[in-house]
């Protein structure tokens, strides 16, 4: 069921990532899934939440003085008794050292198109645009059709992030015409796996990956993050090449393991998941893109040559690092 009112958690302008050329992404408050290494936990839930960092919490006492529910405790380490909070947001609002923030806003669609259509002139010379990331912005597809259709009647490029769990018919009715790019997320090739790393069964993912790149004459790219030990592993990627060859795909990326999004659980009140807390190192990197390589050319040694600099037998592979990392970027077609 569609939720009517969507939140945004952050818009990004000026990024490099997410898309081609200069950016501006919207992250959406949302996701169907509950994947145990989401990089943006803030946006999983589609209500509003209130984070705190205890580092930069002064003890100054405003929050504790706005608070109806007493629901803020200063000598608590956690400072929020969550049961009893309402979301209101005036602890935040009060908080003169950011330590409490309110994640979630909305904002009307003629407002937030105003915004995104100031840096056009960045857009154009770059072969920029708009990125719709998340959460999982295919919730709320009444609220993007509008915003798209302002979007695209000034020619802005327009990416979509999607997990890929959505209506495909609402999808491909309200959302699809006006989309430029779909970056389609696909972790796991077991449904077992999925029903215990990203809370759902893949079966939906798998089909709307199959009619997006039949039906679709929209740009259509995989992306694969490599979280070790869980879609990493040689199984998952042999796998997943296996589908993606057979369903005809052209290209996909493979996402760097990116550990930021471990530092948001503590804010937000929750456990943090068992997961590295570094970057993947370039050695396991580069071990992974030859297995990934090896699984294409056992699966289909006839693809066509390319001129991927390093690349042998005609796989091509795309391999992305976040930009707090090592900000590189190699190339990659199927």
């Amino acid at each position: 069921m569609e939720v009517r009112r969507p939140l945004i958690v952050e818009v990004k302008r000026g990024s490099l990532e997410d898309g081609p050329g200069i950016r501006t992404v919207v992250f959406f408050k949302g996701c169907p899934l509950r994947c145990v290494f989401c990089q943006n936990p803030e946006a999983q839930g589609p209500g509003p939440e209130i984070a705190f960092v205890a580092q930069r919490c002064i003890r100054c006492g405003s929050c504790s003085a706005q608070c109806q529910q007493n629901a803020i405790d200063l000598l608590a380490s956690s400072r929020i008794d969550r049961r009893r909070c309402d979301l209101c947001g005036r602890c935040a609002a009060e908080c003169p050292s950011g330590a409490l923030r309110l994640i979630g806003k909305y904002w009307p669609v003629e407002t937030l198109a105003e915004l995104l259509l100031r840096d056009i002139e960045f857009y154009r010379p770059s072969d920029g645009g708009v990125t719709l990331s998340g959460g999982e912005c295919t919730l709320f597809p009444d609220y993007v059709h509008e915003l798209l259709t302002r979007l695209k009647a000034e020619r802005v490029h327009v990416t979509l992030e999607t997990c890929g769990s959505f209506d495909y018919q609402v999808f491909s009715e309200k959302v699809l015409p006006n989309v430029d790019l779909v970056l389609f997320d696909f972790k796991l090739i077991d449904m077992q796996a999925s029903l215990r790393y990203l809370g759902r069964s893949n079966e939906l993912i798998l089909s709307n990956l199959k009619k997006l790149l039949a039906e679709s004459s929209v740009q259509v790219r995989p992306r694969i993050p490599l979280i070790p030990g869980i879609t990493d592993t040689h199984d998952n990627l042999a796998g997943i090449v296996d589908q993606l060859c057979h369903l005809g795909a052209r290209e996909v990326s493979l996402l760097a393991y990116n550990p930021l999004g471990l530092s948001m659980y503590t804010p937000l009140g929750r456990p943090t998941p068992d997961l590295p807390s570094g970057f993947m190192k370039s050695e396991r990197e580069r071990e992974i893109v030859e297995m990934f390589r090896e699984a294409i050319r056992c699966r289909a040694a006839n693809l066509p040559a390319t001129h991927a600099v390093g690349d042998r037998d005609g796989a091509r592979v795309e391999l992305a690092h976040p930009a707090t990392a090592q900000g590189q970027l190699h190339g990659g077609r199927l």
